[in-house]
């Protein structure tokens, strides 16, 4: 008679974003993971009503994505269906700005570089990375205020920077 679902994740972080979402987006929970090491609680999806779910789990390098079915009552999860969406890791290094971001099944990446002048920013240059399952790239930008905008795989980052 139980209608708990036990959500276990492995190899969690401090800091950690975990978050139940339908498929408009609609953040339906959210928790921020406290502890490292193994995450586990109970949930009852069945109080959902019939349609499509997904847990997020938003971690410093990548997204893992677990879909979930809710019809009359039940819960099902698609184990094939989840995916993990690597997020674009940026650095300074003397001057230059490195961005590289893990692709294993080609998608490409949109980069967009703005540039702070008087409080607003505009456009400096933007490129689509693809074709690699490796995205490497290195900038050389002038001294002052970044935000640095990403797009892939239907999902958005941003990343401001002082050069």
């Amino acid at each position: 008679d139980l209608k708990g679902t036990a959500l276990t994740l492995k190899n969690v972080k401090k800091g950690d974003l975990l978050s139940i979402k339908d498929y408009n987006g609609t953040v339906l929970y959210k928790e921020l993971i406290n502890f490292s090491g193994t995450y586990k609680k109970g949930f009852d999806l069945t109080a959902l009503p019939n349609g499509d779910y997904f847990f997020e789990v938003d971690k410093d390098l990548e997204i893992k994505t677990i879909p979930f079915t809710v019809k009359l009552n039940k819960v099902e999860f698609n184990k094939d269906a989840e995916i993990i969406t690597y997020k674009p890791y940026v650095r300074q290094n003397d001057g230059l700005v490195l961005i590289s971001k893990l692709s294993p099944n080609l998608e490409p990446l949109n980069i967009s570089i703005y540039s702070e002048a008087n409080g607003l920013y505009e456009l400096a240059y933007s490129e689509k990375a693809e074709g690699t399952q490796t995205i490497e790239r290195i900038y050389k930008l002038s001294k002052g205020n970044y935000k640095i905008f990403f797009k892939s795989n239907n999902k958005e980052f941003t990343k401001f920077i002082n050069n």
